[in-house]
């Protein structure tokens, strides 16, 4: 609990014996809406967001990445706000017109791109393209020329080791993303030399999850290096300087929170040294964070099913798992499993006396949402919350496993509260196509 008490209060500031989100408590919308279900704070999301806006300079653009959230109301509200959206598939590039995004104020980043994407995306007018290989520009060119369109695009550069960082580190070795650094005149030339696309700039993305402002800071420095290479190389200034996302959040005990004030001081002290130099006279500067800016207002919360010793362990075992939140598990790239922030909702005034493994209802053994966590002692119906769940929960989790109704979405804003997503849409899938096998069967 010593680590889960800080965070709810600076986001939950209203939780006393109880925990509350915004002005309400999270029990009384589990029974209103049931559980599992993830819980949405706009205030969290407002504040992470101003705190962002006021870390980065004036020259900084926020695109939002999608694929963190993306739920229609997450989208408008960061659209509200003046952000664009970076996409990673036709699906997101569609979430993001549908939420009133203009297409030019997209960018299409991302590996293996196909054809019919790209050629819906160029359809519709998406702002820029950030190229991963040599293969994806000439197909891209290609379609463009189909089109009668020329097409604005960067390309991704998979950067030297010094450049590397983060929980998952992306850059200095072999990888699906980007085009290797050292290829990078080589790649430069090709892609200036395709017909129907107009080069406009580098995106840079070398790791992701990192709390250490220097390392970020260090990221930036190596982008404008490669930046003003490529700008030589081409005899013009660049367009766009994509410093791509990787701003993180503390998730364990050992971690400490990004200091804004001394990034900000990193990157002012950047832009300083840019003053005057006409290759950056009108480059927009872009990051695309994700999970800084919703990770935190996140709740995932489940109701005990059971209570039971095994072999001298106690298991809860809760109506949700894995299937909704696949990160907390651990089965999302973490090598040693390591315990999301966890709490028994209204118990937050007792003491936390008992050692519980926190199971899902999932046949496998690797359905474990916090190993050897410290809580309350608790019964059947009692619930439990996973903290730092806006990001990468229910989006990055394999929902249709054993076909379980998903968990719905809820969005709090004060003392008012509404469904965005509702429960159970894997279930209604898995029947229709049922319906349209036997439909087809008894036809045949």
């Amino acid at each position: 609990m010593d680590h889960v008490l800080p965070l709810i209060r600076r986001y939950f500031p209203a939780s006393q014996t109880e925990l509350c989100v915004g002005e309400l408590k999270v029990s009384e919308l589990a029974s209103h809406y049931g559980t599992p279900l993830f819980i949405y704070d706009r205030k969290v999301i407002d504040k992470k967001w101003t705190l962002l806006r006021e870390t980065l300079p004036h020259r900084f653009t926020i695109y939002y990445s999608v694929k963190a959230n993306p739920s229609q109301i997450v989208l408008r509200e960061f659209l509200s706000k003046g952000a664009g959206l970076e996409v990673a598939s036709s699906g997101e590039f569609s979430q993001a017109l549908k939420a009133g995004c203009k297409p030019e104020n997209t960018i299409f980043a991302g590996p293996g791109k196909t054809n019919c994407e790209l050629e819906f995306v160029l359809a519709r007018g998406v702002g820029e393209i950030h190229v991963e290989s040599l293969g994806e520009a000439k197909r891209i060119s290609t379609i463009a020329g189909s089109l009668g369109l020329r097409v604005p695009v960067a390309l991704r550069v998979n950067p030297s080791g010094e450049a590397e960082g983060g929980a998952m580190r992306m850059g200095g070795r072999p990888a699906a993303f980007g085009v290797d650094e050292e290829e990078l005149v080589g790649a430069v030339a090709t892609l200036s030399s395709l017909d129907h696309l107009e080069f406009r700039g580098i995106h840079l993305f070398a790791g992701t999850q990192i709390l250490d402002y220097r390392i970020l800071a260090a990221q930036y420095r190596k982008g404008i290096e490669i930046a003003r290479r490529t700008a030589t190389q081409l005899n013009k200034n660049i367009h766009t300087l994509d410093f791509g996302g990787g701003l993180g959040i503390p998730y364990f005990p050992h971690e400490q929170e990004l200091d804004a004030r001394m990034l900000r001081s990193e990157l002012d002290a950047l832009c300083d040294s840019l003053d005057g130099d006409p290759v950056f006279a009108q480059t927009r500067f872009l990051v695309e964070p994700g999970r800084y800016l919703v990770g935190e207002s996140g709740l995932y919360v489940a109701r005990v099913v059971d209570v039971k010793n095994s072999r001298g362990k106690e298991f809860l075992i809760l109506d949700g798992g894995m299937n909704h939140h696949l990160a907390a598990s651990g089965n999302l790239g973490q090598t040693i499993k390591r315990n999301y922030p966890i709490a028994a909702v209204d118990r937050l005034s007792q003491p936390a006396e008992l050692t519980y493994e926190v199971v899902g209802p999932l046949c496998t053994p690797l359905d474990v949402l916090s190993r050897s966590a410290l809580l309350p002692s608790l019964e059947v119906g009692d619930l439990v919350a996973i903290f730092q769940s806006g990001a990468y929960a229910r989006s990055a989790s394999p929902l249709g496993f054993l076909s379980h109704p998903t968990p719905p979405e809820v969005w709090v804003d004060g003392a008012h509260h509404q469904l965005i997503r509702r429960r159970g849409e894997v279930a209604d899938y898995l029947h229709d196509q049922l319906i349209d096998f036997e439909s087809n069967f008894s036809n045949q």
